[in-house]
This record gives structure tokens, sequence and C-alpha cells, in this order.
């Protein structure tokens, strides 16, 4: 049997002599092939006293690391992965730590230090931002592997102090330090808090280490205790990882391999390819290639997705291929195509996905010219739940349209196509320009992204408003002209055709909702998706306040007795003495 990466973790955590423990930790051991392909993950987190919500800080960033990086694409290296990962997090925790003014608040700062282990076959990579610490223990001795991201104040003197000068949530862009080291059978990681190491002689670390080999949970709550009654008056979390054993060199070879996957030839019908089974092909493009096909352990169909040959050479685009699985992976939605996670090594760069017996929306709408409205607002509905799954985790699908929404046999919509989605934390950390050239469809798109501006919601709400239109009418508000124009002065004279007409039965109100969804400038839409479906069942009080008559017409007779009544008291004001 060949060997795998064998490890024995022990971690505890206390709130000292603090109200509230700010520090957070976690770690995972994969049970599929994952452990090859990425490793074993052990994070620790620590919050920033001075804030009252520093501890959602440390927590959002364990959790989320945790579920994150066993999303990223097994082609990407741990530094990849670690790097898109730890860029997402720190781009969430900072746009919660500035204020409404868009200044620093020190009171609701999302700061959090951060330290990351990634044990894989037969190396160590470690990860850090802040004042958390990285030991490895071995039969070299107590060595620290991280440094401490502090400044120091008058230091030497008895009113020394120190500041954190890196961490996560601080600023809009965060450098990490990164390191790899080559395992060793036996060796022991020690990560912890200052809570622990600043009250702890590396002796008592040793000795504890040694002295609960046999029980690592037993090691840890050991530390916690000491460092407790040595004085530490802060959170106090440490873990203790010892390795037991190592993958075989064969297997490290063929992650290797993995690591730099190539994209692969055209497929045929009956080719067996990676423990699949080849039976048709569905789709092809400039771009992609995408496959029915059959598991050959489980039996079940799947759909396989591959970056086209023509792209091979072209970094971006391959690039925007990997991070379309990291999509698929991370979003878990009903209304939202689902990614089925690789059980075994690969040898060329593909994805692959749930198989939906169905049709698509765009083909549903030839068959069925004439829907009724309620049929139109069900699918709206389904279709924004399935954005808004998007939205919660910062990512714009970009490319919602008929074409990538699959009506399955149940009746329910899923999106599909993540080869436009933008990531935020990943946008904003750009050095270059973002991309200017188009990539959603032009019909469907905002007026916005002529203008070469960004998106956001009430883009992707302005793409939902056009399918509206589209799946009652079959046409479209603004027909072509929306792609036309190129200055904000041309897509305010855009004219909006109205879906009222004596042959449909639409209510006003409706085409009112479509409309204002619609609009060219983005301030003028709904504030959300879930205000634009609202809207589409329901009359909304601006729509009400337009449309109601004066008062003089809905109730004459009220308004005459105040006039008369107002009349009177004038003329007894002016028959005083």
């Amino acid at each position: 049997m060949t060997a795998k990466l064998s490890v024995s973790i022990g971690q505890y955590s206390d709130k000292g002599r603090k109200a509230k423990n700010q520090d957070c930790h976690g770690s995972l051991i994969p049970k599929t092939s994952l452990l090859a392909l990425k490793g074993i993950a052990i994070t620790m987190a620590d919050g920033i006293s001075s804030s009252n919500t520093s501890h959602i800080a440390s927590e959002t960033a364990v959790k989320t690391f945790l579920d994150d990086y066993y999303c990223t694409s097994e082609a990407w290296t741990v530094k990849s992965s670690v790097e898109r990962v730890m860029t997402s997090i720190n781009s969430w925790l900072y746009s919660q730590t500035m204020s409404g003014e868009g200044r620093y608040d020190k009171d609701k700062g999302y700061v959090s230090t951060f330290s990351a282990l990634i044990l894989k076959n037969r190396s160590a990579h470690l990860f850090h931002v802040g004042d958390t610490r990285i030991y490895r223990l071995s039969k070299h001795g107590l060595e620290q592997l991280t440094n401490d991201h502090r400044l120091w104040v008058n230091e030497g003197t008895s009113e020394s102090k120190s500041y954190l000068s890196r961490a996560l949530g601080i600023e809009q862009q965060c450098s990490f330090d990164h390191q790899t080291i080559t395992l060793s059978k036996g060796d022991v990681f020690i990560i912890c808090t200052d809570g622990i190491y600043d009250f702890l002689p590396s002796e008592n670390m040793i000795n504890t280490i040694k002295q609960h080999s046999d029980d690592l949970h037993k090691a840890a709550v050991s530390l916690v205790k000491q460092a407790y009654d040595l004085g530490s008056d802060d959170n106090l979390s440490v873990q203790v990882v010892r390795v037991n054993e190592l993958a075989e060199e064969n297997q490290v070879n063929l992650i290797k391999q993995v690591e730099q996957l190539e994209v692969p030839p055209v497929l045929e019908a009956r080719t067996e390819f990676d423990g699949y089974l080849i039976l048709r092909s569905l789709h092809a493009n400039s771009r992609s290639r995408v496959y029915l096909a059959q598991d050959k352990i489980t039996g079940k169909q799947v759909v396989i997705k591959a970056p086209a040959s023509d792209i091979e050479q072209d970094a971006e685009h391959l690039e925007r291929f990997l991070l379309e699985e990291w999509v698929a992976r991370r979003i878990n939605n009903a209304h939202v195509l689902k990614a089925d996670l690789a059980e075994r090594p690969r040898n060329f760069i593909y994805t692959v996905f749930e198989y939906i017996e169905g049709q698509t929306l765009a083909q549903w709408a030839l068959d069925n010219p004439n829907p009724s409205l309620e049929v139109v607002r069900g699918f709206i509905e389904q279709i924004a739940k399935g954005l808004n799954a998007f939205h919660k985790m910062d990512m714009l699908h970009q490319d919602i349209r008929p074409e990538n929404i699959i009506l399955d046999s149940s009746g329910t919509l899923k999106i599909i196509d993540f080869g436009s989605v933008s990531i935020a934390g990943l946008e904003e950390t750009r050095n270059d320009s973002p991309a200017t050239y188009l990539l959603g469809t032009a019909l469907y798109s905002a007026p916005e992204y002529f203008l070469g501006e960004q998106g956001n919601i009430q883009s992707e709400l302005f793409s939902l408003a056009v399918i509206t239109y589209y799946l009652l009418v079959g046409t479209y508000p603004y027909d072509a002209q929306v792609a036309r124009t190129k200055t904000l002065s041309e897509q305010r004279k855009l004219k909006y055709k109205s879906l009222l007409s004596d042959d449909r039965e639409i209510p006003s109100w409706v085409d009112d909702a479509i409309y204002k969804a619609a609009n060219p400038l983005p301030d003028r839409r709904q504030y959300d998706l879930f205000e634009f479906v609202h809207d589409l069942r329901s009359p909304n009080k601006e729509f009400i306040n337009k449309t109601r008559p004066p008062l003089i017409e809905r109730n004459p007779v009220a308004v005459w007795q105040g006039i008369s009544f107002g009349l009177a008291l004038i003329i007894l004001y002016l028959l005083k003495p």
C-alpha cells in the first residue's frame, strides 16, 4: 500500500483573563484524493483587542480559508491557491473595516492576524501575516519559523508599546510571508498566539510536548494552563501538529505533474478519459469544449468542460478557466449548476459538473412564445435566488442570459457557465486596469459596461429585467441600441419600449417595474434583485403615488368641505373686533 501523509493534531483555545475570546483556530485533514492534491491545512487567527468585531474577523478568516482553499483548482500550486484565497478574505475584511465615510474605524476594525500551515506530501508551506507564530520542534531543537509583524514604539523603555504593522483587514492589499520547508518524519509544529509565547519559555513548550507525546490535545491544554499561571493576560490559543508518516516519493512526483496539467485534446465519443467514458459532445466554441460523460466508477452521468486547445498559450484565458472551477466549487445553491469534486487525481485541466436533463431557457422561450405572467414571475424568482448566491460570495455572474440557464424536468432553473464571473476580492487587487472588453453578451449587458465601467448588483438586475422582458414578448426593451451607446449622454436618450399593448394582458405596474430595473442609469434601478421580484408581484409605492388621481377627483365632497371650513375660519378672523 502506498504510504500517505499522516499527522496527529492537538489544539486548544481559552479566553483567559479577557471577557471574550477573539482567537480562532481550525484544521482540516481531507479523506479523499484532496489529501494528496491539496494537503492538510492548519490555521490560526487572532483578532485585535481594540475592536469589538475582531472576533468575527478571526472566525471568518479561519472558516473561509478552510472552505475556499479546498475549492481551488488542483492545477494551482499551494502558493497560487492560498494567495487567491487570502486576497479574497482580506478584501472582504477591509471592506467591513472601513466605515461609511470611507475611513478606518478602530472600534469596528475587522482586523486579524493569520497563520496557515499547509502540509502536502513531503513539504510544509507556511503563510503568515501578523504576530501569531509558527515553530518547528525537531531533533535540532525549537525553531521560530515566522517573523512578527510588529512595530515597536519607545522600545527598551518602560513605556514601550507594539502595534501590528501588518494584518488581514488593515489595508486594501495585504502582503504575507511565505516559505516552504522539507518535512521529516517526527517533525512537530506549534502554532500559537502572543498570549502563549509572550509568557511561556521555550523549555516549557519542549518539555510539555515530550511529556504528552501520546496525546497532543493534553499537550495543548497544558500549554494554555501554564501560560495562564505565568500571568498571561490575553486570549490563549495553541495548535500542536506532529508528522507521523510521509508520502512516498512516487506519489510526490505524481502531484508535481498535476500542478503542471495540460489542456486535453479534442475528445470523441466512446473515448476513455481520466476514469470517464465520453458519450458525446454537447457544445464547443473558441474558449471551451463541453462533453457528456459517464463516470466509470459510479456510473453517474456528468458534464465535463475543458478549455479549448486554442487558449493553451493564452495565460489570461486559461487563468479565467481555472477561476471558473473555483467559482463552481464555492457555490452550493439549488439554482446554480453544481460542481463535482474530484475523487481521484487528474491528468488534464477540466471541470466536472452535474448533468441536468432539460433544455435552456432560450429554447423554452422559443417553444413558449406566449407564456403566462405567473410562469415568468416564477422563473425570475428562481434566477434571482441563483444570482443572489453569487452576490453573497462577492461575485457577479456578468453573463446571465437565457442560453446560460437550464430548465430541468422538475421545473427548476439552474444558472450555468461561470467563465465571465467577477470575484470582487481578486478584481480589487489587480495591478493592471480591469478588462475593457465585454465578458457578457451585448443584448443582456447593462449600459455601464459599454462605458468601460465595472459592474455591480444593479448591473445584474438590468440583465434580469431584460430576460423578463424577453420571456414576456420575445424582444428587447431597447433592441440592440444599448451596445451602440458609448457615452452617458447617449444612454440617457435611450427610449424604453413599453410592454403595454391591447394584445397582452400585462398590468401597467409590471411594465413599470421592468422599466425601472432596465433603466440605463444604475442608480435609478431597484436596490436589489428581490425588490424587483417583489415589484413584479405587487405595485410599489412609487408607482401607486405616481398613478394615484388627485384628491379632488377621488373625493370632491371632502375637498370642498375642507375649503369651506378654511374660508369660514378666515371670515371669523376678519370679523373679530
